[in-house]
Order: C-alpha cells, then sequence, then structure tokens
C-alpha cells in the first residue's frame, strides 16, 4: 500500500507537469505506448507472454472506452484544480461502483448501497460547496473521471473470469494507445514532447502501472477493510505536495469531505463482507 500511495501521488505531479506541454489526449497517447513495451518486457521475463489472448472484444471495448474517459478527466482535473480535491473526488469511485453493478452486473441494490450512496453525496457536497465557490470544469471532470473509473472496473471484474491479468493489462495498454492517436491526431497535429519533458511522460506510464499493481497485490494479501483505510492517506499526502510544490490552500473541508466519503465507502465493505 506504501507502494501504492506514493504511485498515485506521483501519478499526480507527473500529469500535471506533463501538462506544460501536452494535452490529456497525448499524455495518454505516450503514456499506453510505454505501457505496451514494460507489460511485453515483463510479461517475457516472467514467461507470461503465452497468457495474451482475447475472449471477450465487447468487454475490452467497454472497459478501455470507460478508463480512457474516466483517465483523461482525472488529467485534466489534476492540471486545473487542487491535487487534495482531485483526490476526495476519485475516492468517490467505490460509490458508484455500488450504483452501477446492480445495472451492469446483476447484483442486488441494497438499502445499504442507497444509504452509503446518499452518505457519500453528502461527502460530494462539503468538497465542491455549491453555492460557496464556483464549479469549475475541473471539479466537474474531477468527479465524472470517477464514474469513467467505477465502470472500468466493473468490466475489469467481469474480464478476470475469463483472461489473466497480463492480457487484460496488455489490451488496456493496446487500445488506449489507439484511442490516444485518434483523439490527439484527429486536427493533424500531435506535440512530441521536449527532451525535458520525456521523464515525465515516462514517470507518468510507471507510476500508472506500478500504482494499481501494488493496489492489486495489497488487496490479495489483506482484507480491504485493512487496505482501505491506508488507501486513505493518500489524501493528507497528495494534500502536502499541493502545498510546499505549487503553493496549494490546505483547505480543511476537502479533508472533511473526503472523510465523510471514505465513511461511505468502509461501511459499505465491512458489511458487505459480512454477508
Amino acid at each position: 500500500m506504501m507502494g501504492s500511495i506514493v504511485s498515485f501521488s506521483l501519478l499526480a505531479v507527473s500529469g500535471r507537469e506533463a501538462a506544460a506541454e501536452l494535452d490529456t489526449f497525448e499524455i495518454m497517447t505516450y503514456r499506453s505506448f510505454i505501457g505496451v513495451a514494460l507489460v511485453c518486457a515483463l510479461a517475457g521475463w516472467f514467461g507470461q507472454l503465452r497468457t495474451i489472448q482475447v475472449v471477450r472484444w465487447r468487454l475490452h471495448g467497454l472497459r478501455n472506452v470507460s478508463h480512457f474517459t474516466g483517465q483523461n478527466l482525472w488529467l485534466y482535473a489534476v492540471a486545473t484544480i487542487p491535487l487534495a480535491q482531485v483526490f476526495a473526488f476519485e475516492f468517490t469511485t467505490p460509490l458508484w461502483v455500488a450504483l452501477l453493478a446492480p445495472l451492469l452486473l446483476g447484483e442486488r441494490f441494497t438499502r445499504l448501497r442507497v444509504a452509503t450512496t446518499l452518505l457519500g453525496f453528502v461527502g460530494i457536497l462539503l468538497v465542491a460547496r455549491p453555492g460557496l465557490t464556483p464549479w469549475s470544469v475541473g471539479m466537474v471532470a474531477a468527479m465524472v473521471s470517477a464514474v469513467g473509473f467505477a465502470g472500468s472496473a466493473i468490466f475489469t471484474k467481469q474480464l478476470t473470469q475469463h483472461e489473466s491479468v497480463v492480457s487484460i493489462l496488455f489490451w488496456l495498454c493496446v487500445l488506449q494507445a489507439l484511442f490516444g492517436l485518434v483523439c490527439a491526431g484527429y486536427d493533424g497535429r500531435m506535440t512530441w514532447p521536449s527532451a525535458a519533458m520525456w521523464p515525465w511522460v515516462v514517470l507518468v506510464s510507471v507510476a500508472g502501472l506500478t500504482a494499481h499493481f501494488c493496489l492489486t497485490q495489497a488487496l490479495s494479501l489483506a482484507a480491504a477493510t485493512v487496505v482501505m483505510p491506508l488507501d486513505f492517506m493518500r489524501l493528507p499526502l497528495i494534500a502536502g505536495i499541493g502545498a510546499l510544490v505549487y503553493g496549494e490552500a490546505l483547505d480543511s473541508w476537502i479533508f472533511v469531505g473526503a472523510a465523510v466519503i471514505f465513511a461511505a465507502n468502509y461501511i459499505n465493505v465491512r458489511v458487505s463482507g459480512r454477508t
């Protein structure tokens, strides 16, 4: 989990730095091509290349459209609003999973899910404080990105029943690279990163892969009720980075709202784990 926390923080910082030269589609394109090389290299090293296959094209398409949308909106938010606010909105992803799972996976829609979702919405209101602070495009992007990540999580869960993690990651990088090329190059122009920018672009790719790898490993080694409180430590860390590196104000309401969102997620995980 420490690896996951550090990786997610590095991903946010490198994404913001890369945005100084590149738009989100260009960042995703370069990140995905580097990701393809990394996944192939690691799969070859561990003898897992033979596990790369395609069993469910439709699921791959849905999964990667959801992820591509969420990731681009997240990168836009990282570049335009305080980093702590981005992470606070990102914590709503499990709540969107709880809402979408009955529709997409046929899971039961319980009173608990309704209650925790409403509690999470209260947390969103505390983070955004509509009426006191104006909604920005970046805030909307951060909130909608969580919906995209939720869809990605649901379709990934379905894919794991048919394909290996290596196969899912490989097609993730390949399809994201193709989506990025189309979206970044639709106007016939695509920015090539400067020499000073390439380290940030590489870090975006490496940090993205290690963040999800570490989080997946943590969940395989410990219960979600243990992992989730540690994951919440991302917020004070990124808030400190935002304050020290970018001079962002430490807004106490973001911490209060994020704590409420975390409580909603934690209650859902604990109760669900007993049933």
